[in-house]
């Protein structure tokens, strides 16, 4: 099938988030409906699009494609179904804190495609934060500070088993196995706080909870700094937050924005099935690229 004649893009707030309606996703999408997709995308960091009930991992991946080349799914978790396809399976664990996908390898994804598979009755949605605005807003003394500052990240923070970890009954063997595998090799990249966009230029804070420590400075002067850059970003005037239904997909640039999953649902189960984006090796405001310290995770995203 192919794109509805009619496709209009509404603004969701003044920072981030737009809908994007009249679009039915599919591999088979004209070159004039992805360009204008990718175009709101850069726009509005985030897009939503509703009544995607026929999409499945293949169809889903298949629209992927037509935006960048597809990851693994993870560079230490293994796809349960599909080699591309992470599922967000709440039975695993909660990705409630604030980050950008996958900070703690050199090559960090560009865009990340979440499609709802079973939601719960209540609760579960998910919020966005721009990170561009985000530096946008810094006064220009605090502007010329991160612009020289790097951070080392690490998948040794497991977001999504981090939270949540004891249930009635003990310790849930599922979440304990992810965990386990979540770190099962370890990563370490140095990146810089600031970085500039590969297609905007434009610069945008790159933090979020895989950031271990900010360099050259003492322990409490780095979660000084990272805490007065990370409130800054989820600001709530800098953020979208989306209440997902049956059907419904999520776009966003995973070089300009944090996102968080809202733990809000009790026992409910929540699973959402994610594709990323081939990403390139973030560049700071003076022209250096991120180094790696730990890990190869060539298998993980083709350069």
């Amino acid at each position: 099938m192919t794109a509805q004649l009619t496709r209009t893009i509404h603004k969701l707030g003044a920072s981030i988030g737009a809908r994007i309606d009249g679009v039915h996703l599919d591999g088979d999408l004209p070159p004039e409906a992805v360009a204008e997709i990718r175009s709101a995308l850069l726009t509005h960091k985030v897009v939503f699009l509703r009544d995607q009930h026929h999409l499945d991992d293949n169809a889903q991946l298949a629209f992927a494609r037509l935006l960048g080349e597809p990851t693994l799914a993870h560079p230490t978790v293994k796809g349960q179904q599909h080699a591309n396809v992470l599922a967000i399976d709440s039975d695993y664990g909660k990705a409630n804190s604030w980050h950008t996908d996958v900070t703690f390898v050199d090559r960090v994804p560009a865009i990340s495609i979440l499609r709802a598979v079973e939601l719960p009755p209540y609760g579960g949605s998910t919020v966005w934060a721009n990170t561009v605005a985000a530096y946008e807003a810094l006064p220009e003394a605090l502007k010329a500070l991160v612009d020289r500052l790097w951070a080392v990240h690490t998948n040794l923070y497991d977001y999504a088993g981090h939270v949540d970890s004891t249930r009635i009954g003990g310790v849930d063997v599922k979440e304990t196995a992810y965990r386990e595998e979540f770190t099962s090799h370890r990563y370490e990249t140095e990146h810089p706080l600031v970085r500039v966009h590969p297609e905007t230029g434009e610069r945008a804070l790159l933090l979020g909870h895989f950031v271990k420590r900010i360099v050259g400075v003492t322990g409490p002067e780095s979660h000084a700094i990272f805490e007065l850059l990370q409130n800054r970003v989820t600001r709530l005037e800098n953020t979208v937050r989306w209440q997902w239904a049956e059907g419904d997909v999520a776009i966003w640039d995973n070089r300009a924005t944090q996102h968080y999953g809202v733990a809000d649902y009790d026992n409910a189960h929540r699973r959402l099935h994610r594709v990323t984006l081939a990403g390139d090796i973030p560049v700071s405001v003076e022209g250096v690229t991120s180094t790696t310290i730990t890990g190869d995770a060539a298998h993980f995203s083709t350069p």
